[in-house]
């Protein structure tokens, strides 16, 4: 039974409710120098609005090595997770990560990004967790041929989460799998620095699948 009830918890979850996400983007550099910091705050719905799944805020001081096109990243995140419909309890974390993103452009209009994070997890009333990501990006310019001031593109990505340890304390356990997201939006370059994004993911866990509307804004300061 211990093993059925976390799943018969999560079936009760509407797989045809559309959630959404709001989420903000930034990232900076010391001056002239190979540092600077990133984060983003996240504003995450199991509906549109009012139901929360999980509220996100996260940062990182980020290195770029001068000879190498790589960004490496040591960061850390605080997340509030929600429950469901009308239960209002929520489960918090600590999650400290090392990640490291490094572009590849092939010919004149395919960009794309390679990001490997590495997570280490302090949940509420579970063990410690690890858990190794895999994202890859993909930006297509359309009305021009480079991603430049007032560029419309087509932004695609798709991460996969693979969990580091399946016990996770007090008898419970999670798959190996944790979830996938494929995403899929229309992105807008307003000026070098800053764009938005508006697009539909779609998350797939072990136990459940669902479509999140995502807004996103990303700015370079």
């Amino acid at each position: 039974m211990s093993l059925l009830l976390p799943k018969l918890g999560e079936a009760q979850i509407n797989e045809e409710k559309l959630g959404g996400w709001y989420m903000y983007f930034f990232n900076t550099t010391f001056k002239e120098s190979s540092w600077g910091i990133q984060g983003d705050i996240q504003y995450r719905n199991w509906n549109i609005a009012g139901d929360l799944e999980q509220l996100l805020l996260r940062g990182g001081i980020t290195y770029k090595p001068k000879k190498a096109d790589i960004k490496l990243t040591l960061g850390y995140g605080n997340i509030t997770t929600g429950s469901y419909g009308s239960d209002n309890s929520n489960t918090s974390e600590s999650r400290i990560y090392q990640e490291a993103l490094f572009p590849v452009q092939f010919g004149n209009r395919f960009y794309t990004n390679h990001r490997f994070r590495y997570e280490q997890r302090f949940v509420q009333n579970h063990d410690f967790r690890t858990r190794i990501r895999y994202n890859f990006f993909l930006n297509i310019p359309l009305n021009k041929a480079a991603m430049d001031d007032k560029t419309l593109y087509l932004a695609l990505y798709n991460e996969i989460f693979i969990n580091g340890q399946r016990n996770i304390g007090n008898g419970n356990s999670v798959e190996i799998f944790d979830r996938n997201r494929l995403y899929l939006a229309m992105g807008y370059m307003i000026k070098k620095g800053l764009k938005i994004q508006l697009g539909m993911m779609n998350q797939t866990t072990d136990n459940w699948s669902k479509n999140q509307l995502q807004i996103s804004f990303h700015q370079k300061i």
